[in-house]
């Protein structure tokens, strides 16, 4: 039977008889004979009120050592509760903060926002699973970290989910359970749409996006350590249930923890379509991509000019690309003329270290500036960036790019 790490946000352990329910959920899991590990945040708005204490108190005047070290005190209470609540229920429970001997993660000396040593905290993970092994429930502090001299550190707020992930796949667990006080991921907020619902399946990768962009359901850095063998889903508290359904999370799609480069395999075609001031007009935009929509074209990229705006198509569609649009062109005051533009290679560079790496998008051009490869056109996002290349520079590009993630 494999491991299941349950990570308890802090709303799910609330007050007192939330703790209760979630624990009775873990205990229940293992009277299945199930192997359960759990990580546990503070206790709901905890860290908070720490923090406006040390505000009044200290000010700026407080070390970024000191404040780890008291913000790490809402999760070291809630762990021990949590483990005492476990063990009312009749089944051993161990609580694991940084003090403790089997204290796996690691990291580096940022105490407030740390990175986690990955290799280090694989090689300590092997006594937490020495614990499961002897029918033991360890019970983790979630977000907190401890560098090589000993010295608490923090993963940043939401970094429970970083903990549960990361453990998942140090321990090869079987599940990675997130609970939360949402039954899963929404189509969109629920708080600004009712017509909102709840989605059984999504990919990491569109977990990761949705995140990035600030949905508040899963830390996105979380997910660099989703392992594709490892099953992961969101739920509730409220049914104090850990077997039932939410929102499953599917993937990667590969086994480079979402950390990779791709080539388009075939030439993209380049269509630029012009007219004075064109961004000021309301549906000019819309009008391109119900046209190209209509007729089943996709595509790949659009950037957009004061008197431009410029799509990329595959080549294959190009030709007749070029014959739509012209006809919304020679029917659209606002438009004058459109070109075919050269055979053009995409590549997309993807990565969650993207979101925090200042500099970033300077990296990835400088190895194809000094090999003199121009660049056409470069799109990004928060984890990810699109390079348009002319198509004989294509591959040559790709490896260059490639040499920057490793």
């Amino acid at each position: 039977m494999g491991i299941i790490v349950a990570k308890f946000g802090g709303t799910s352990v609330g007050n007192g008889e939330r703790i209760k329910k979630a624990a009775q959920s873990v205990v229940n899991e293992y009277m299945k004979g199930k192997k359960m590990v759990v990580v546990v945040s503070a206790i709901n708005k905890t860290t908070d009120e720490f923090l406006k204490i040390v505000d009044t108190a200290m000010g700026k005047s407080i070390t970024d050592k000191q404040l780890a070290e008291v913000v790490s005190m809402g999760e070291m209470t809630s762990v021990r509760i949590f483990s005492s609540t476990i063990e009312s229920l009749g089944v051993k429970s161990e609580y694991v903060d940084p003090y403790a001997d089997a204290w796996p993660v690691i990291t580096d000396n940022n105490f407030l926002s740390a990175k986690i040593n990955f290799e280090v905290t694989e090689e300590k993970s092997s006594k937490i699973k020495e614990m499961v092994d002897e029918g033991i429930i360890p019970v983790v502090c979630g977000y907190l970290g401890k560098n090589e001299s000993g010295n608490i550190t923090t993963l940043g707020r939401g970094g429970s989910d970083i903990t549960a992930f990361l453990l998942g796949h140090c321990l090869k667990a079987e599940e990675v359970i997130i609970v939360t006080d949402v039954d899963g991921v929404m189509s969109t907020d629920p708080n600004k749409l009712l017509s909102a619902k709840k989605l059984d399946k999504i990919s990491v990768e569109e977990m990761r996006d949705l995140a990035t962009h600030g949905a508040q359901v899963l830390h996105p850095h979380a997910l660099k350590y989703k392992d594709p063998k490892i099953d992961a889903k969101i739920i509730g508290y409220e049914k104090g249930d850990l077997s039932t359904p939410g929102t499953e999370i599917m993937g990667p799609s590969n086994n480079e923890l979402i950390k990779c480069a791709t080539i388009n395999s075939e030439p993209i075609s380049v269509i630029a379509v012009v007219g004075e001031e064109i961004l000021t007009k309301s549906g000019i935009l819309s009008k391109i991509t119900d046209t190209l929509a209509k007729h089943k074209i996709n595509i790949y990229g659009i950037s957009t000019g004061q008197n431009s705006i410029t799509v990329f198509v595959n080549k294959s569609d190009s030709d007749r690309a070029h014959e739509v649009l012209h006809e919304v062109v020679v029917t659209t005051d606002d438009l004058s003329s459109l070109s075919l533009g050269r055979e053009i290679a995409m590549i997309t560079v993807a990565s969650q270290d993207f979101i925090d790496t200042p500099g970033v998008i300077a990296e990835i051009t400088e190895p194809l500036q000094k090999s003199k490869i121009n660049i056409v056109e470069i799109s990004s996002s928060q984890t990810s960036v699109v390079l348009f290349v002319d198509w004989d520079d294509g591959n040559k590009a790709y490896e260059l790019v490639k040499g920057v993630l490793k």
